[in-house]
């Protein structure tokens, strides 16, 4: 039976992607770095800040990536004072409603960002828990985000439905033994299925997804 459907946020809910690398290429443009979306893909996509910063900034200290992810999140939030959902995904939401699913979001993204994205999607009281990886002892690709979004539900694995579309984001679900659907909005359907994906979609109208859910429900 399908209890709980945990969703991850940038890429998931909403295609956000675009802005954060407008946001890192404006600041790096500040230092004279040019900055594609290839480098994005490599040093950023999917990963929590601690991780990116590492990655853009190898030699400089922990308090100057923390200044930089600041930065980098507050104009990211500046260019999204409005944000659409995905198609499909209000379909999805109500469908859960309806059938007393449980929702919940799994995310790499900063506390501050997460409020502010939900509230831009309008679709801030419709899940039962946020869960911010960087509040927990690992983030993701790491399965501990997804393993604590099931403790809140109190759901099982087995019962339960992920939505990513980072190549870090789908490891940690299919680690933590989520049946784990990819969306292409920022990685390609062979990268998400080299990752574990168990099923790849465009968004959340593709049939191939309700189907999917329907075996799920069958299953009671």
């Amino acid at each position: 039976m399908l209890t709980a459907l945990l969703f991850d946020l940038d890429g998931t809910l909403t295609d956000t992607d675009k802005l954060h690398l407008l946001a890192i290429q404006q600041l790096l443009a500040e230092e004279g770095r040019d900055f594609s979306e290839e480098d994005f893909e490599k040093l950023c996509s999917g990963q929590a800040n601690p991780a990116m910063c590492r990655n853009l900034f190898p030699e400089r200290s922990v308090a100057e990536h923390e200044v930089f992810a600041d930065r980098k999140e507050a104009r990211f939030r500046d260019l999204s004072p409005h944000l659409a959902p995905l198609p499909g995904l209000l379909r999805l939401l109500e469908f859960a409603e309806a059938q007393g699913i449980g929702k919940v979001v799994v995310t790499n993204a900063p506390r501050a960002n997460a409020d502010h994205m939900l509230g831009a999607l309008a679709v801030a009281e419709r899940f039962h828990s946020v869960v911010v990886a960087e509040e927990l002892p690992r983030a993701k690709p790491d399965p501990l985000p997804y393993l604590t979004g099931l403790e809140r539900l109190g759901a099982r694995a087995v019962e339960a439905m992920a939505f990513e579309d980072s190549v870090p984001g789908l490891t940690a679900a299919v680690k933590a033994g989520i049946f784990t659907v990819g969306l292409t909005t920022s990685q390609s359907r062979e990268a998400l299925l080299a990752a574990g994906a168990h099923l790849v979609i465009d968004d959340f109208n593709d049939e191939r997804l309700w189907q999917a859910i329907a075996e799920l429900q069958a299953a009671r």
